[in-house]
């Protein structure tokens, strides 16, 4: 016990030295010189940020970080940090520390976390950087009233749609499984997804060029249909000729096993939205 206490001090302690290197004062760049030592000091504090990912996958240590100012830090000056190493690695220090920690999902959604990694999701250049947003969000909106409450109130159904949207297919496809488990978490938020138009948008990407993406936005619309019967009726609106489509690819997928989760999607989609229910002469037969 003794040990495994020393131990943990020792990881508060080497918290604070990683602190310590991030607080600095960013050296200037006017000669050559100076050009060197920026760039030691970048590494120093992308080094810093590594082994606080590392130190905070522990619960206990999360709660310390935050403590130690640790992520008021990070919104306030590394989110958007002109360096992209230096936000992807914020964003993940941020997604690390709040997995299920309320206290510290709390802290972060009260510092503006949410905003800025909602614009970083939406607007970086860079992909990692919007990478590592979209999985501090889903931290902090899984398993979480306040953050998802945050979530809405930003929009964030819409910056989630726009990255299922983008050409970085590891971007599509989290964005689209953040979609399907925030629609199994909270069913209650169907009718605002429907009035959004995200039935259209969905049936929309699964008519792109054929890729295991598909899985996830079919698991998401079947998510979204799944007892709730508005839902039922946009997928049977004729100007999406969604039957047709869904049969389509029902041929495509058959016999390759690959694909047989969004084979099953798509029969289930099939099933709820397209096959009449038998009348009462056919079941007394």
């Amino acid at each position: 016990m003794v040990e495994a206490f020393r131990g943990q001090v020792d990881e508060i302690e080497q918290m604070k030295e990683c602190l310590r290197v991030l607080e600095a004062t960013t050296p200037g760049t006017g000669s050559q010189e100076s050009l060197e030592d920026a760039h030691s000091d970048r590494a120093n504090r992308e080094e810093a940020l590594d082994l606080l990912a590392e130190l905070c996958e522990n619960l206990d240590n999360a709660a310390d970080f935050c403590k130690l100012e640790g992520m008021r830090l990070l919104a306030h000056r590394y989110l958007e940090h002109e360096e992209e190493e230096l936000r992807w690695r914020a964003a993940h220090l941020v997604g690390t520390c709040a997995q299920n920690v309320p206290k510290v999902q709390e802290q972060a959604l009260a510092l503006g976390c949410m905003r800025k990694l909602l614009r970083l999701l939406d607007h970086d250049p860079s992909e990692a950087v919007r990478i590592k947003a979209l999985f501090a969000i889903s931290c902090l909106v899984r398993a979480q009233e306040a953050g998802l409450l945050q979530f809405l109130r930003l929009d964030g159904f819409s910056v989630l749609m726009r990255a299922m949207q983008s050409n970085v297919e590891k971007l599509k496809v989290k964005s689209a499984f953040l979609l399907q488990n925030l629609l199994i978490d909270h069913p209650e938020q169907k009718e605002t997804l429907c009035s959004m138009g995200m039935v259209q948008q969905l049936v929309a990407l699964i008519r792109t060029e054929h890729s295991t993406f598909h899985e996830h936005v079919l698991g998401a619309l079947c998510s979204l249909v799944t007892d709730f019967p508005e839902g039922v009726q946009e997928c049977q609106q004729p100007e999406l000729a969604l039957e047709e489509l869904l049969k389509e690819r029902c041929q495509q997928l058959k016999e390759q096993e690959e694909f047989q989760e969004e084979l099953d999607f798509c029969e289930t989609l099939l099933r709820l939205c397209f096959q009449s229910q038998p009348d009462e002469n056919n079941m007394d037969r």
